[in-house]
């Protein structure tokens, strides 16, 4: 068989190239610790490995997330604390201001220092984030939450609560709305509100009172009226029941000073001397705004408390205002622990993100990384043989009949 120059030289060239392009291959794998270069290498294992390399930056971007809803919970709870703290402090301010010792100008210190502690809430609940939102605003990010008014403050802001995808499937709340940590403040023991007449000329106070049967009690409106007569004199209450067509009217019962008054799963006492044509009502609780609670605080104290009528005026709106703050105080805990169980998720949700990235960064090793012991081995062979291919076409290349010829 005969060979043409022309076949030997391009199929030797043909071969030292492939030998030299698998060697060439084989260091760029060894120089990038990849076994595949291109999707061409292995199309399933290029696909699987992007689609891994998408949920691992995905996975790194929930972690991105979670650092900053864990900085905004942060700051609302923060918030919530500085709001708790002044609530508490304007209780005990309520609970100094009833002392009986107390003159006309120390109940104004204390109503000019509620004045004070009031625009510290005010500021609370206008907290911004540090980047030109306010945290209590909802969904209106840049508009002021709350306005001072002449009865407390108005919310600017809306019901919403901005959130952030911190997990595949999880969202995090990263504030709550003002309306539902200052405003939705249930009155009374948050059932029920007792309240006097402004009507009332005698000395009754009446206590906030508790539910003793909640199968009985049926946020009926009541009233209870009083009568004082006879001789000898006896003072008589009766219990109205409002919501009933018609009314429904109690039998008289003799008043007696301290001893509990009970109906409708409901109990209370009434302590003092109320006066003839006095009377008391028994609401279920409604919501009311902390500022509006303030601001009343504030002008119960400034009254005047000289005459048996305006102590008991008084006294009843001190116990109206510290039920009420006491609701409030207790509003703000709730949402600062729901706070706290969503920086706590946080802290799951990042252990469950670092184990992800365990388990995407082994599952891209084993579709990507190279065998470096058996890629050094087979680099070494290929340069054996190509040097080998190389050098046994010089020889065979340097043939010729001019050699033998003399």
């Amino acid at each position: 068989m005969r060979l043409s120059t022309y076949n030997i030289f391009n199929t030797a060239t043909n071969q030292l190239g492939t030998l030299q392009s698998a060697l060439a291959r084989t260091q760029m794998q060894l120089s990038t610790d990849r076994r595949i270069l291109t999707p061409a290498d292995d199309p399933v294992a290029s696909a699987r490995a992007l689609e891994v390399s998408q949920s691992k930056e995905m996975n790194s971007q929930f972690a991105t997330n979670r650092q900053s809803a864990r900085s905004s919970l942060a700051q609302v709870e923060l918030s919530l604390k500085n709001a708790g703290d002044l609530m508490q402090d304007m209780h005990t301010i309520a609970v100094n201001a009833g002392n009986g010792s107390m003159l006309p100008a120390d109940r104004l210190a204390l109503a000019t220092e509620l004045e004070g502690r009031l625009t510290d809430l005010l500021g609370v609940a206008n907290t911004t984030d540090g980047a030109g939102g306010y945290l209590f605003s909802g969904y209106k990010a840049t508009t002021e939450p709350f306005t001072r008014t002449a009865t407390g403050a108005s919310y600017n802001g809306d019901q919403g609560q901005r959130q952030l995808q911190v997990g595949a499937s999880r969202k995090i709340p990263l504030s709550a709305a003002g309306s539902a940590v200052f405003e939705a403040i249930p009155t009374g023991n948050g059932t029920f509100q007792t309240q006097a007449s402004g009507a009332n000329t005698g000395s009754g106070v009446i206590s906030s009172g508790s539910v003793t049967d909640r199968s009985q009690y049926l946020a009926h409106n009541y009233s209870i009226a009083f009568t004082v007569g006879g001789t000898p004199e006896t003072t008589t209450y009766t219990v109205t029941d409002n919501s009933t067509i018609p009314p429904t009217v109690s039998p008289p019962a003799t008043y007696e000073e301290g001893k509990q008054i009970a109906f409708g799963g409901m109990a209370f006492d009434i302590k003092g001397k109320p006066a003839n044509g006095d009377s008391f009502t028994v609401e279920p609780s409604e919501k009311q705004s902390v500022f509006t609670t303030v601001t009343d605080l504030i002008s119960a104290l400034r009254k005047p408390a000289g005459t048996a009528k305006e102590v008991a005026e008084l006294t009843n709106s001190l116990n109206e205002a510290m039920d009420n703050l006491k609701s409030a105080h207790d509003n703000v805990l709730t949402v600062q622990a729901s706070v706290g169980a969503h920086l706590k998720e946080l802290d799951y949700l990042d252990s469950a993100g670092d184990d992800l990235n365990i388990q995407y960064a082994a599952t891209l090793s084993d579709l990507q990384d190279l065998d470096t012991v058996k890629a050094i081995s087979e680099f070494q062979q290929q340069q054996t043989t190509l040097q080998a291919a190389q050098l046994s076409f010089k020889t065979m290349s340097g043939l010729s009949l001019f050699n033998y010829i003399g």
